[in-house]
């Protein structure tokens, strides 16, 4: 019976594999040895230890193939288990890749859409290429509906939606019209490079520099197109390539293959495009660094041109500057520095112009025929200036009129006189100074007045200081009465116009002395006249003497208020002036009065005459 139960335990062990079990059944067996008297009374002692020995030897055998059942399924299950764990982590890393390789295709898609002149050339020329098929689908759309005899209100509907969207896709392809055909037409032609300027005189230069600038900045525009584009053809291989491993990996979030193929598409063109480049690109390099070596050798040969020209302008400059120096030093006190002073200036200006018109002046003869031609026009437009431009030269080298000289001239019944302060080329400047003119006539003086040069052809010109000649005959003018002493009265004017002349007489002897070597001149007497004639009011006095030729008011106003205090001095002279006599109930004397007290008396009290009071004595004012 116990046998029994030993192999019915055994076999629930068998069937049931349950670890825990098994211990139990051990734990029986291990009682069992532990009691065998109690357990196996009835069967003999040896078949019941061979019996159980074998038993036990069955146990053991069953229970290590249960040990290595159970190591065996924990074998397996930890195999499934690292299966599954790996499985996830090349799950994970297949993901990751994914996840990488579309981040890395937004990087390109990124590239390829911000700020890509290519690109976006092309995009315009895809959505071109797409407006044309929309508009061909609605043009037959519109048709297949205007072809129908009779339209629902959902067709008609349908009719005028086409027709408002085919007039919209007509404009936006109208806006698009120039990426038709060739997208990059525009890209692969370089900036225009403009107008080389010619390097012909210094100033040239300065533009010759600015387009050589302007040359390197059309090729490195052109360079950065051919880069940029270049690095989009890069860019476009390695979208392809990334789609083909997208592809690889079986993602089906997106339609990748249908990009691969646009890809493969736009790689074409962009690849055509970059051979055209490479050539337009090589061209123009060439280019380019032609014009450069060409400007670079002009601005080299002006250079060296403008340094002649430079140091030629810079010798005559030098030499001016001495010639002036010593012309300043020796005739600074000459009448003619001004004048010679200008003729320096003068000649340094026409030497310096020929130096230049000659250097930069390609052809010669071009420029003389058409002088020549227009000489005939210029003489008839510009005849004033052309008689001023002689005028000034028949001024300067004649000697006729300096700076400095009191000139006068009358110009349309106008008298002026005045300083000449400067000889232009085209006209004379006075200053007018007071004078017996602008006293007598013109009644203002201090205008600064413009004479044209040509003036010296058509008006006469008085020179009041000519060749050194500084002094001029003025006159005084006055009247007696028929009774005066004619006699004391003319040697009183002589005495007194000799006592101030004397200064101005001396000077115009030796000033004449010197004129007779230029000029013909017979009657040199210089000392003062004194005339007498008969007027209708009496006897008219008419002093004439030497005066300075800047100051003849002066002088005239200080003799005649000394012959005027002279006069009044004698009984036996009287200032006549227009008077009549009436004679009532009696004829008429045949000898005049000789003298009017009362007149006197009238006279020496208006005038405030009286023996007591000092002379006249004024300042010789002409004698500064």
């Amino acid at each position: 019976m116990k046998g029994i139960i030993a192999l019915l335990l055994l076999l629930s062990q068998l069937i049931l594999a349950d670890f825990n079990l098994t211990n139990n059944v051990s734990k029986m067996l291990a009682e069992f040895k532990e009691n065998p008297e109690v357990k196996l009374s009835t069967l003999s002692e040896e078949n019941k230890t061979a019996k159980i020995e074998a038993s036990l030897k069955k146990i053991e055998v069953l229970k290590k193939e249960d040990e290595l059942k159970n190591k065996k399924s924990e074998a397996k299950r930890k195999q499934l288990e690292i299966e599954r764990i790996q499985r996830e982590e090349e799950l994970k890393a297949s993901n990751l890749r994914k996840s990488k390789i579309q981040k890395e295709l937004e990087a390109i898609d990124h590239y390829l859409k911000e700020g890509n002149i290519w690109s976006k050339v092309y995009s315009n020329y895809e959505t071109y290429q797409l407006l044309e098929f929309t508009l061909t689908q609605l043009e037959n759309r519109i048709t297949q509906l205007n072809d129908r005899s009779r339209l629902t209100e959902k067709q008609e509907n349908a009719l005028k939606k086409y027709e408002e969207q085919y007039k919209t896709t007509k404009g936006k392809i109208e806006q698009l019209k120039e990426y038709k055909v060739d997208p990059f037409k525009k890209l692969l032609m370089p900036d225009d490079i403009g107008k080389i300027p010619e390097v012909e005189s210094p100033l040239d230069i300065i533009s010759a520099v600015s387009f050589q600038k302007h040359l390197t900045a059309v090729e490195e525009d052109y360079n950065s197109r051919y880069l940029l584009l270049k690095e989009t053809v890069s860019k476009l291989h390695d979208k392809g390539r990334v789609l083909s491993r997208l592809i690889e990996l079986n993602v089906t979030d997106a339609d990748y293959a249908d990009e691969l193929e646009l890809v493969f598409l736009k790689l074409k063109e962009y690849k055509r495009t970059l051979e055209i480049f490479k050539t337009s690109q090589s061209a123009l390099v060439q280019k380019i660094s032609e014009l450069k070596l060409n400007l670079k050798e002009s601005i080299a040969k002006e250079a060296e041109k403008g340094i002649v020209i430079g140091s030629i302008i810079l010798f005559l400059l030098l030499f001016f500057i001495f010639v002036k120096y010593l012309v300043r030093k020796y005739m600074l006190e000459n009448e003619l520095f001004y004048t010679t002073n200008k003729v320096i200036n003068f000649i340094f200006i026409t030497i310096l112009s020929l130096v230049l018109l000659f250097s930069y002046l390609e052809n010669v003869d071009h420029l003389v025929s058409i002088l020549g031609f227009a000489s005939a026009g210029i003489a008839i437009a510009l005849k004033d200036w052309f008689m001023s431009i002689m005028g000034w030269f028949v001024i300067i080298f004649s000697g006729s009129i300096h700076v400095g000289d009191r000139i006068k001239l009358s110009k349309d019944g106008n008298e002026y006189l005045g300083d000449v302060v400067d000889i232009s080329i085209l006209r004379m400047t006075l200053h007018e100074d007071v004078t017996l003119t602008t006293e007598s006539l013109n009644r203002r003086a201090g205008r600064i007045i413009f004479v044209p040069n040509n003036y010296i052809f058509t008006d006469m010109i008085a020179n009041y200081s000519h060749s050194g000649l500084k002094t001029v005959w003025d006159g005084i003018d006055f009247m007696i009465t028929f009774d005066s002493d004619v006699a004391k009265a003319q040697s009183i004017a002589k005495e007194v116009s000799r006592k101030y002349s004397k200064g101005y007489t001396d000077m115009t002897r030796k000033q004449l002395n010197r004129l007779r070597s230029k000029y013909s001149m017979r009657n040199t007497s210089v000392e003062p006249r004194i005339f007498a004639f008969l007027d209708e009011h009496g006897v008219r006095i008419s002093v004439w003497y030497l005066t300075n030729a800047y100051a003849t008011l002066t002088l005239r106003s200080t003799i005649s208020m000394e012959i005027l205090m002279r006069i009044r001095e004698e009984e036996k002279i009287e200032i006549a002036f227009p008077s009549q006599s009436l004679f009532i109930n009696q004829s008429a004397p045949k000898t005049l009065i000789k003298g009017s007290e009362v007149f006197k008396k009238n006279f020496n009290k208006e005038h405030g005459n009286s023996k007591k009071e000092d002379k006249y004595e004024p300042d010789d004012w002409g004698l500064y």
